[in-house]
């Protein structure tokens, strides 16, 4: 007998640190995927700031934990927003990965805050959360977390397929023709140097429209600089912190020219991905806010020598994608489904987590079997 189906919300606040995204979803976790409304809820400035201020945990534990409160309201107001404004009701779960600000999976450390206990009384719905610390305990990367959700989506479409997340990080998901075949890694640096520098040298955190980049000219040797480090060569499953290399930024450049320079170092971090997948994709699909650079998909295309086409041109939303896979996920950890695999983190075995907090509980439990 094949599992119901549930209504869930599933939310996100990517490494680009810009918003919240807060999406429905009807899914059984399995192959069942219907996407409904979505919204994003836009992070002003000055929050902005103090999350920024404790990432990789360079703040006390009482700034932290003043961030992680802001931060869990910030999530609720998104997900009574979309609630409000969609008249949407039988909501069965909300999937709240939270915001990573360390991630150290070689030291089996990985950190997101956000508070699932609080978000489920405030919401008066169950909530899971905490998905990668399992994963991470057992020895895997615990990042990246959605292709379950990319594979579950590419049903139907033509194979060999490489579905590229440009977040803060990039990271790309392989799905060849077997129904088991999914490979999955960070390939590099994808929005977050460009977002920072672009708020160094032009006050606003994004490069908007790529058009600062488009005014710039590449340096070679800062490209080159960037692609000796040891992360490229390195077998996947793999995956990076936002600020990884950020001591690897220009500092001598014009602020066109690191814009330029640093774009194209995302793209040909890409193209050298290639080299780790099992076959060549007969098509590349975008996702994430770096879609939307058009300098930085020219330069996609011209470094892999092939169009990189906007998720959109199969009917996906990209701006949605990432917190509808968090809905997605939190149906399989209720179900006690795997969320990760060895070949998407490097987990020694397919591996489950989540962490389930429901509205009048005393406390957390694990969500498998719940």
């Amino acid at each position: 007998m094949s599992a119901a189906v549930l209504r869930c919300i599933g939310l996100m606040s990517g490494t680009s640190a810009d918003g919240v995204d807060a999406a429905l979803i009807e899914t059984d976790g399995e192959s069942a995927v219907r996407p409904g409304p979505s919204l994003t809820l836009p992070y002003e400035q000055g929050f902005r700031a103090r999350l920024r201020s404790v990432l990789g945990e360079a703040a006390d534990e009482a700034a932290i934990r003043a961030v992680e409160l802001e931060l869990t309201g910030l999530h609720a107001e998104a997900v009574e927003s979309l609630i409000r404004r969609h008249r949407l009701d039988e909501i069965a779960l909300v999937g709240f990965p939270g915001h990573t600000i360390l991630h150290r999976p070689a030291a089996r450390r990985t950190r997101q805050i956000g508070d699932g206990a609080l978000l489920a009384r405030r919401l008066g719905l169950p909530v899971i959360s905490d998905f990668r610390s399992a994963d991470v305990a057992a020895g895997g990367h615990g990042a990246p977390f959605v292709p379950a959700y990319h594979r579950a989506l590419a049903q139907g479409l033509e194979r060999p397929l490489a579905v590229l997340n440009l977040g803060g990080v990039a990271n790309v998901t392989w799905i060849g023709t077997g129904e088991d075949e999914i490979l999955a890694f960070d390939t590099g640096p994808g929005n977050a140097l460009i977002d920072d520098w672009a708020l160094r040298h032009l006050g606003r955190p994004v490069d908007a429209g790529g058009a600062l980049a488009a005014r710039g000219t590449v340096d070679s040797s800062i490209v080159a600089r960037f692609l000796a480090h040891p992360f490229f060569a390195a077998k996947p499953p793999k995956s990076l912190d936002r600020d990884d290399f950020a001591k690897l930024a220009p500092e001598h450049l014009s602020a066109a020219d690191g814009a330029a320079s640093l774009t194209r170092v995302t793209a040909a971090a890409v193209a050298l991905a290639r080299s780790h997948l099992p076959a060549a994709p007969r098509r590349w699909l975008a996702t994430g806010g770096g879609r939307h650079n058009p300098t930085l998909m020219a330069a996609l295309g011209a470094e892999l020598a092939c169009p990189v086409e906007p998720v959109e041109a199969v009917g996906w939303d990209g701006d949605a994608l990432e917190a509808q896979a968090f809905g997605y996920l939190a149906v399989r950890s209720l179900r006690g489904l795997p969320l990760s695999f060895p070949s998407t983190t490097g987990v020694p075995a397919p591996q489950t987590g989540g962490r389930l907090d429901r509205p009048n509980q005393a406390g957390s439990a694990p969500a498998a079997g719940a």
